[in-house]
């Protein structure tokens, strides 16, 4: 398979619809990280995202939409929150886990009853489901497991000769996933952090609990009911150990054929090989480099790879989330 390079002008668009509608698989550029889009009521171009990305098929997808307005076609037994937090947060990163309607294929949704719906605000996404007018069911555009791609560039090293095209779009400003919360029982629940943070939702849904798996890993059998809660995600190849506190420089400095994934604040005490994603002050910026510089990590050819953990706060819970699986749970606290 041949994968075309699309632009994000008109023609661009208009080609990704033609192969979204018939039954194609297209990586769009959003603003949290670039999806692998197919038509979400087909369960055979629903295939075939499973098949590029390797992924497994208890893994649920999210389901995006351009206005609420689709809302009704996807999910059923709507609370009247969902459009408070339509009202603040959408279109944006915020992915809502609600009751589906029969249209949702099982394969969408890993056999689960319920849908991850989303509406994106990157407009070259927004342009996609609006013009094709479908709904379109979009994991992260990667292999699985591996880092999620925040860059077209991205997509290609994963995907090139997998998926029928690509939109050559911008990078992604957020840098990663959508946060997910359900609203299917007692109480709202969040099962994934991201770009809208935990702190923003509890102005809403001041009664929110955080499922256990957002800092834990589920246990053997456990069916995941969100994208990314699975054991190992996001993980480079180089062996990963995610390092609590605030002696990191004097730790890593005593490692041999190692590199430290740091702050900009500690890199001149840093003597081994490093890669600086962001500063501790501002979470934002962790989260906007953290994937492309899991996936620069296997470039420097080093035995393990340590790297210093943001504090669990605001955007910082989100990315201590990645960080956790790309370790596979392997945490230092010094």
């Amino acid at each position: 398979m041949k994968t075309q390079r699309l632009t994000t002008d008109k023609s661009g668009i208009i080609k990704a619809c033609e192969i979204l509608k018939d039954g194609g698989i297209v990586a769009i550029p959003t603003e949290t990280v670039y999806g692998l889009a197919a038509n979400a009521y087909n369960p055979n171009a629903i295939s075939k995202i499973f098949k590029a990305k390797g992924r497994p098929q208890d893994n649920p997808l999210i389901v995006h939409i351009a206005n609420i307005n689709s809302l009704n076609e996807i999910a059923t037994d709507i609370p009247k929150s969902v459009y408070r937090l339509a009202e603040k947060f959408w279109p944006g990163p915020l992915t809502i886990v609600l009751n589906k309607t029969d249209n949702i294929p099982p394969c969408v949704s890993a056999g689960l009853s319920t849908v991850a719906v989303r509406m994106p605000s990157n407009p070259v996404a927004q342009e996609v489901i609006s013009v094709s007018g479908l709904p379109l069911a979009a994991p992260s555009a990667n292999l699985s497991g591996s880092p999620s791609p925040t860059t077209a560039t991205h997509v290609i090293n994963d995907l090139d000769g997998k998926i029928d095209a690509v939109i050559m779009g911008e990078d992604c400003n957020v840098g990663v996933e959508s946060t997910v919360i359900s609203l299917t029982g007692e109480h709202p629940v969040l099962l994934r952090p991201g770009g809208v943070t935990l702190e923003e939702l509890r102005e809403i849904l001041p009664d929110i609990k955080v499922d256990k798996a957002v800092l834990s890993e589920l246990k053997s059998g456990e069916k995941a009911s969100s994208p990314g809660m699975k054991y190992k995600h996001y993980a480079p190849k180089t062996e990963t150990f995610l390092v609590e506190g605030d002696a990191f420089a004097e730790f890593v400095n005593t490692k041999e054929n190692a590199v430290a994934v740091c702050f900009l604040e500690e890199i001149e005490n840093i003597k081994i090989p490093k890669i600086v994603y962001g500063s501790g002050a501002t979470p934002e910026s962790l989260a906007q480099n953290i994937f492309a510089t899991l996936r620069e990590v296997d470039s420097m050819g080093a035995n393990a790879v340590y790297i210093h953990a943001p504090e669990k706060n605001g955007i910082g819970l989100a990315v201590y989330n990645r960080l956790i699986r790309a370790a596979a749970f392997k945490v230092i606290k010094l």
